[in-house]
């Protein structure tokens, strides 16, 4: 499969029509159709589902542009990081990021490299555990920043000096919001809004609580906290969360308590075992390790 075939898919699939990623990829529309045909010949599988008015993806199709939309970033990211092999003077440094208030340490020793090196640029993409270990595996990015332990056979880390602390997202007028701390029997019977790695891991929230998960009242999960908080203003529940991502001061209808006893999370910048990494993701790695000795 020709990477040039997986551009020409990706086209059809933004453009849902012949017609306009012909128009688009500057190639004729029987030329574009033939290649997907063939496309779908060699894979044995249907990709498009051909209507009226709009071409939509067959469920196989979905598969494949989520995998060619990662090989299309990966080969650019490549080609970037050898064009750019020997010119530290510019280069683009990909992060993910778990949502922490810890993202000022990354921006803090970016914001100093780019004063020796202004053409460097910073990506930062948000997610939980998940979605980073993810794209950090595949070399979509060169680091994550992560909560919890870290998998010392795989990644190679850097601690960082702080941690988040755990706590309860709910709306100002519930029962719990008179407590000043939120203690594991507060918790019990109560409907909790989890992120989803508490349900796909062993977790030390399961601990605090003193209760196996099938004991424990979860009726949503979510992987960005802000969602979380939109279900936690609706109503729907209690929301284990960490502290300094959702404003709570002002008009807010929501406040955070923190555990009792108290439970935090280690934060750590994580790379993968025997990486190479570009002149610019090394420099920034070398100027974040000065600024942590400070």
């Amino acid at each position: 499969m020709e990477l040039r075939v997986l551009q020409y898919f990706l086209a059809i699939a933004r453009e849902q029509s012949i017609s306009g990623a012909a128009e688009f990829l500057h190639v004729s529309q029987p030329t574009l159709s033939r290649q997907i045909r063939d496309m779908e010949d060699e894979l044995g599988k249907q990709l498009f589902i051909r209507g009226n008015r709009k071409i939509t993806l067959t469920e196989e199709g979905m598969i494949l542009r989520k995998r060619s939309e990662e090989i299309i970033g990966l080969v650019k990211k490549t080609e970037d990081e050898i064009a750019l092999s020997d010119d530290i003077s510019e280069g683009d440094i990909y992060i993910g990021a778990g949502e922490t208030h810890a993202i000022h340490i990354l921006t803090d020793s970016a914001i100093q490299l780019q004063t020796s090196y202004p053409n460097i640029r910073f990506h930062i993409a948000s997610g939980d555990t998940t979605d980073v270990l993810e794209e950090l595996d595949r070399g979509l990015i060169d680091f994550g920043l992560l909560l919890g332990s870290i998998d010392k056979t795989k990644y190679e880390y850097l601690e960082l000096p702080m941690k988040d602390i755990y706590g309860i997202l709910m709306r100002k007028d519930s029962v719990l919001a008179e407590k000043e701390v939120i203690t594991p029997e507060d918790l019990w019977d109560k409907p909790l809004i989890c992120n989803r790695n508490s349900i796909n891991h062993e977790d030390d929230i399961y601990k605090w609580l003193k209760r196996d998960q099938s004991e424990i009242n979860i009726i949503a999960t979510y992987n960005l906290l802000y969602n979380a908080s939109i279900m936690v203003e609706s109503g729907i529940g209690y929301a284990i969360a960490l502290d300094n991502i959702i404003n709570v001061t002002g008009d807010s209808k929501l406040c955070f308590r923190p555990l009792y006893p108290s439970l935090d999370a280690r934060m750590s910048l994580v790379w993968k075992k025997y990486q190479i990494f570009s002149k610019a993701a090394e420099k920034y790695l070398i100027q974040m390790q000065k600024d942590l000795k400070k």
